[in-house]
C-alpha cells in the first residue's frame, strides 16, 4: 500500500485529506467486493447450515474491526478482507438458486444497485444539509424492519415480502446517504475500512432487495 495514499502529508489540507479518505475507502470496498465474490463463487456449492455458520463468523469480524481499528490498521484491513470472503460464503446458497432460477434477475439487480448507490451516494456526499435526523430514523427503521421479516417467517402477509423490499430501499436510500456524507465529513484516515464495510453492507443489502424485486416481477 502506498503511505502516499495511507498517510497524506502533514502539510495537507482538509479537503485532500478527505479526497484521500475518499480513495482509500472506495478502494477498500472494492477489495471487499472483490472478496465477497470470491467468497460467493467457492461457495455455490455449500448447504445453507454452512452459510449461517459463515454469516456469524462474518458478523464476528466486523466486531473485531471495532476493537482492532484502535490498535493496527493492517489488523482492520485483515478482518475486513475476512468480513468480505465470509459474506459471499454466507450468501452463496442464495445467490447460486438465483443463478440457476432466475439469471437475469441477478443482472438486473446488479444494474439497479450500481444507479441507486451512485445516485443516492452522489447526493449524500454533495448535500450540506445535516443528515443526523434521518441516521437515527434509518438505525430504527432498520431494526423494525428486521422484526417485519421475521413476522413475515410466521404470518402470511399478502404482498409482504414486497413490501418488505420496497421499504428496505427506502431505508438504505437514506442510510447509504448518510454514509457517504460521513466520508465527505470525515478526515480521519484510518476509519477508512470501517466506512467501507458499512458502504458494502449498504450495497450488499440494496442488491438483495433488488433481487427479490426483480425475481418477484419475472415469477
Amino acid at each position: 500500500m502506498s503511505e502516499s495514499i495511507a498517510y497524506p502529508p502533514a502539510g495537507a489540507t482538509a479537503r485532500d485529506r478527505t479526497h484521500t479518505l475518499f480513495a482509500q475507502t472506495m478502494w477498500y470496498v472494492a477489495l471487499t467486493a472483490g472478496l465477497f465474490a470470491l467468497g460467493a463463487y467457492l461457495g455455490r456449492d455449500l448447504v445453507g447450515g454452512v452459510g449461517i455458520v459463515a454469516f456469524i463468523a462474518a458478523f464476528a469480524s466486523l466486531i473485531g474491526m471495532q476493537f482492532a481499528v484502535r490498535k493496527s490498521l493492517n489488523l482492520t484491513v485483515g478482518l475486513l478482507a475476512a468480513f468480505g470472503l465470509l459474506m459471499g460464503l454466507a450468501t452463496a446458497p442464495t445467490l447460486a438458486y438465483y443463478a440457476s432460477a432466475d439469471p437475469q434477475a441477478l443482472w438486473q439487480a446488479g444494474g439497479a444497485t450500481a444507479l441507486f448507490i451512485g445516485g443516492f451516494g452522489a447526493a449524500g456526499y454533495a448535500t450540506r444539509r445535516d443528515l443526523t435526523a434521518i441516521a437515527r430514523i434509518g438505525s430504527w427503521a432498520l431494526v423494525a424492519l428486521v422484526v417485519f421479516g421475521i413476522v413475515l417467517i410466521f404470518v402470511q402477509i399478502p404482498g409482504g415480502a414486497l413490501i418488505y423490499s420496497i421499504l428496505g430501499l427506502v431505508i438504505f436510500a437514506g442510510l447509504t446517504m448518510v454514509d457517504f456524507q460521513r466520508l465527505r465529513q470525515s478526515t480521519d484516515i484510518n476509519s477508512a475500512p470501517l466506512m467501507a464495510a458499512s458502504i458494502f453492507l449498504d450495497i450488499l443489502n440494496v442488491f438483495l432487495f433488488f433481487l427479490q424485486l426483480f425475481s418477484r416481477r419475472e415469477a
